[in-house]
C-alpha cells in the first residue's frame, strides 16, 4: 500500500503566544488519538505554529484503512433459537447489527453458546475520513477568551483568514463551517498560504504538502517553534557576549517570544547607566514583564546589570539598528517613570503608609487591607505562640506583620504589581528596618508559584502562614470554596503553600488546635457576612486542606496512591459526627512534618519488601479489632487490656509483644523514627501467628472476648503510628472504598 503527506494549515490575526503553545500540545496528543479511532496511523507527525498560523503535517499515511472485521455478541442460543428456527429476539438482533440473520454464528463462551453478528468492513479512502476529521481538529481547541467575527458563530481566540489542505499534491476539499445554520458557505481550504508581513509575499501557493517548510521559510517565516527557540537563544547569548555581557533568558520569556514572532531577529538595545541604580528588581520587571526584552549581566559578576538589552524583532533585519534605537527610547521611558516612583516612594517610610491600606478593599465581606494586616499580625502571635518564639523573634515577626502589605499603597507598586513584597523590602531597608523584617516582607509571598523558591526567613515563613490561613479561613466562612476547576482566589495554591512550607520548616505544631483558634477568633476580628458556621467552616478547611496533603504526596512526593489514603484516611471522615471516623485525617493534620515522613517510610518499606511482610497479620489484626470499641488513641497495653484474664498462654505472649513494641516503638514513632517501630512489630509477627492459630478472639464470654479485642486493637494502633493497614492495596487486591 503506497504512503502519502497530509498537510492542515490553519492561518489567522495573530494568535495570543499563550494560545499558540496550547493548541499545539492539544494537537499533539488529540491529532492521534483520532486518527487513532478511525483505525489510522501516521508514520511520522510535525506541528508547526507561529502567531499566524497552526499546522500539521502528517506523514507516511496510507492511502485507505485497513479491513476490518466486526464481531458483535449477541443473545444465548436458547434465546435466539428455538426448535432450529430464530426467534424474534434473534431476528432484532440481526437486524439491530445490519446483518442477514442466515449468517449468525453460534459460539461457545465459557459455560454458555451465544449467538455472534460478524461483519466485515471495507476500509474507506483516507482522504475521505480526513476530510471528516480535520475540521474537528480545528473546532475542538479550546483556549481562553474564543472569540466571534464577523457575523459567524465560529468561535477562536482570532479570525481565521485562510485555510490549506494538501493530500500530496492535491486539494483535499475541506469546508469549515462558519455558520451554525449553515446559511454561509464557510471557509474553504484550498493551497493558498501567506508568507511573512513584511519580508515574505502575500500570497504563497504550496506546491505539496511535503515541500510546506521550504516553501514558508521562503517566504520568509520559520514555522517551527523549536527552530526558532534554538535560534533567539543562539543569537541572544552570541549579542550579549559582544558586549562583555551574560545574557538572563528566563524560561516563560523564551517561550513566550517564540510565539511572538515568524522571523526572529536579536537586536541589541541600550539605555543610560544612571537608570542602574534603581533595584534589579525593578529593571528586569520593566524589561522581561513589561517589554519582552532579555537583560544583560555583567559577564565577570553576574549580580549586575549591564545597560543593554536584547529584544526580538518580527519585523526586517536589515533594519536592526532602528529597530533598537526605538526600543531603547521606550525602555528609557519606561525606566524613567520607574525612577520618578521609586524617588517618591522612599520620602515616605513603610510605617506611615500603613493606615492608608484602610482605603484598599482586600475581599467583599472581609474589610480592608487594613483589616487584614491586624488579622495577620494576630495569627502570627499565635504561630509564635506554637513555635515557642523568644521575645526578639516574636518582635520582628510582629513587625514583619505589619508592614507585609504597605508597599501596596507606593506608586511602584501600583504601577507594577509584579514587585509586591521586593518593594516592601527594599524600602523597609532604606527605612532601617531589621533584614529579618525586609526578608520577611518579601519572602511572605513565597512560594509564588509551583516549583518556587519556599521562604527561608523564620518571619517569612510565619507571617506568609498567618497570611494565607487568613485568607482561606476568611473565604471558606463566606461559602467561596474551589469548586471543579474553578478557584478564583488561588485558594488551592494557598494551601499548597502551607504544606509546603511546614515541611520544609519541620513545623511539628498541632495544625488542627492553630486552625481551630484562628476559625473561632475570626468571627470577632473580621466581622461581617458569614455563610457556614464556625463547626462547618472548620471541618470544610480540614478536609479540604487534607485534599490536599493527597494530593501533594502523590504528585509531589510520588508516595503511592494507597500509601498515601493509608497515612491521610479519607478526608470527607472530617464531616463525621464520630472523630473516630476523621482520627486518620486528624492526625495527618495534627503534625504535617510527621505526616510526610510517615508516608515516605512507608513507600520505602514497600520498595524493600518489607511492607509485604508486615502486611498480612496487621492487617488481620486491624479487621478483628474493627469488631471492637478500642479508642485509636490507646497505644499502651496496660491501659486497656486486663492482664488477669489473659488465660492462654499464646494471648499473653502478645501482650508482652505489645508491651514491648509499647517501650521501644511508641516515642521513637512520635519523633518520626518508625526503624525501632516496625523492627518491634517484625519481631511479634511470631506472637500474633501464634496467638491466632491457639486463641478464640471471639469468645462466648463477653469480658474475655472484650479483652482479646481490646489486645488486638492496642496492636492495631500501634502499626497506625506509620499508618491503616486495613487501607494498604497488596498486589492482586482490589482498593477499599473508605478506610476509618
Amino acid at each position: 500500500m503506497s504512503m502519502v503527506a497530509y498537510l492542515l494549515e490553519v492561518g489567522c490575526e495573530e494568535l495570543p503566544a499563550s494560545f499558540v503553545d496550547s493548541a499545539l500540545e492539544q494537537w499533539r496528543t488529540g491529532i492521534p488519538a483520532s486518527l487513532a479511532e478511525a483505525h489510522l496511523q501516521a508514520e511520522q507527525m510535525q506541528l508547526f505554529g507561529t502567531p499566524r498560523r497552526l499546522a500539521v503535517l502528517l506523514q507516511g499515511l496510507p492511502t485507505q484503512q485497513p479491513d476490518r472485521t466486526l464481531e458483535v455478541k449477541g443473545p444465548p442460543v436458547q434465546v435466539a433459537y428455538q426448535d432450529g428456527q430464530l426467534t424474534p429476539a434473534g431476528e432484532k438482533f440481526a437486524q439491530k447489527q445490519g446483518v442477514d440473520p442466515g449468517s449468525l454464528e453460534i459460539r461457545q463462551v465459557g459455560k454458555g453458546s451465544f449467538v455472534f453478528a460478524v461483519q466485515r468492513v471495507r476500509g474507506r479512502p483516507t482522504a475521505a475520513v480526513l476530510q471528516e476529521l480535520a475540521p474537528a481538529w480545528i473546532t475542538n481547541l479550546s483556549g481562553e477568551r474564543l472569540m466571534r467575527w464577523a457575523c459567524g458563530d465560529l468561535k477562536f481566540p482570532r479570525p481565521i483568514r485562510w485555510l490549506v489542505s494538501l493530500w500530496d499534491d492535491q486539494v483535499l476539499p475541506l469546508l469549515l463551517p462558519t455558520h451554525e445554520d449553515n446559511s454561509m458557505p464557510g471557509l474553504v481550504a484550498g493551497r493558498v498560504s501567506r508568507g511573512h508581513r513584511v519580508l515574505g509575499s502575500q500570497q504563497v501557493v504550496l506546491e505539496r504538502a511535503e515541500s510546506y517548510v521550504q516553501q514558508m521559510q521562503e517566504a520568509g517565516v520559520s514555522p517551527d517553534p523549536a527552530v526558532r527557540e534554538a535560534y533567539i537563544q543562539a543569537e541572544v547569548t552570541k549579542l550579549a557576549r559582544q558586549v562583555n555581557g551574560e545574557a538572563q533568558i528566563p524560561a516563560p520569556l523564551l517561550r513566550e517570544v517564540v510565539q511572538l514572532v515568524e522571523w526572529p531577529t536579536a537586536v541589541l538595545g541600550r539605555f543610560e547607566p544612571e537608570f542602574l541604580r534603581l533595584p534589579p528588581a525593578v529593571i528586569e520587571t520593566v524589561m522581561i514583564t513589561h517589554q519582552r526584552y532579555f537583560p544583560v549581566r555583567d559577564g565577570r559578576d553576574p549580580q549586575k546589570l549591564l545597560p543593554y538589552f536584547i529584544t526580538i524583532s518580527n519585523g526586517d533585519p536589515r533594519q536592526s539598528e532602528r529597530i533598537g534605537a526605538g526600543n531603547s527610547r521606550v525602555v528609557r521611558a519606561r525606566l524613567a517613570d520607574a525612577r520618578f516612583f521609586y524617588e517618591e516612594d522612599r520620602r515616605i517610610p513603610l510605617a506611615q503608609r500603613v493606615e492608608r491600606l484602610q482605603a484598599v478593599t482586600f475581599a467583599e465581606g472581609l474589610g480592608s487591607m487594613r483589616d487584614k494586616v491586624e488579622r495577620i499580625r494576630h495569627i502570627s502571635r499565635l504561630i509564635a505562640a506554637a513555635l515557642n518564639l523568644d521575645p526578639q523573634e516574636q518582635a520582628l515577626v510582629d513587625r514583619t506583620a505589619y508592614l507585609c502589605k504597605a508597599d501596596l499603597v507606593t506608586q511602584m507598586v501600583y504601577e507594577f504589581p509584579e514587585l509586591q513584597g521586593i518593594m516592601g523590602a527594599e524600602y523597609a531597608r532604606h527605612d532601617g528596618e531589621p533584614e529579618a523584617v525586609a526578608e520577611g516582607i518579601e519572602q511572605h509571598y513565597w512560594p509564588l508559584g509551583a516549583g518556587d523558591a519556599l521562604p527561608n526567613s523564620l518571619t517569612g515563613r510565619v507571617v506568609g502562614w498567618a497570611d494565607r490561613l487568613d485568607t482561606l479561613v476568611g473565604m471558606f466562612r463566606l461559602g467561596r470554596i474551589p469548586t471543579g476547576s474553578s478557584d478564583r482566589f488561588a485558594l488551592r495554591r494557598a494551601a499548597n503553600s502551607l504544606v509546603l512550607v511546614a515541611w520544609d520548616a519541620g513545623w511539628t505544631f498541632d495544625f488542627n488546635s492553630l486552625l481551630q483558634s484562628v476559625v473561632q477568633d475570626y468571627a470577632v476580628r473580621a466581622g461581617g457576612p458569614q455563610a457556614l458556621g464556625d463547626v462547618h467552616t472548620l471541618r470544610a478547611l480540614q478536609e479540604f486542606l487534607a485534599q490536599r496533603i493527597q494530593t501533594l504526596l502523590q504528585e509531589e512526593k510520588r508516595i503511592d496512591y494507597d500509601l498515601v489514603r493509608a497515612v491521610v484516611g479519607d478526608p470527607e471522615s472530617v464531616k463525621a459526627e464520630d472523630p473516630q471516623k476523621a482520627e486518620l485525617t486528624l492526625r495527618a493534620l495534627g503534625n504535617l512534618p510527621l505526616t510526610l515522613l510517615r508516608a515516605e517510610y512507608l513507600q520505602h518499606l514497600r520498595a524493600t519488601g518489607e511492607l509485604a511482610d508486615l502486611y498480612p497479620t496487621l492487617n488481620r489484626c486491624a479487621r478483628l479489632a474493627a469488631q471492637g470499641d478500642l479508642d485509636y488513641a490507646v497505644v499502651d497495653p496496660a491501659a486497656a487490656v486486663d492482664p488477669d484474664q489473659l488465660q492462654e498462654a499464646a494471648e499473653r505472649e502478645l501482650y508482652e509483644a505489645c508491651q514491648k513494641i509499647y517501650r521501644l516503638g511508641v516515642e521513637p514513632a512520635l519523633r518520626g523514627d518508625f526503624v525501632p517501630l516496625v523492627e518491634a512489630l517484625q519481631a511479634a509477627a511470631p506472637q500474633v501467628a501464634q496467638f491466632f492459630e491457639a486463641v478464640l478472639v471471639m469468645d462466648p464470654d463477653p469480658v474475655r472476648r472484650a479483652n482479646r479485642l481490646n489486645l488486638l486493637g492496642v496492636l492495631r494502633n500501634q502499626s497506625r503510628l506509620l499508618g491503616d493497614m486495613g487501607a494498604v492495596v497488596m498486589a492482586g487486591e482490589s482498593s477499599p472504598e473508605k478506610t476509618p
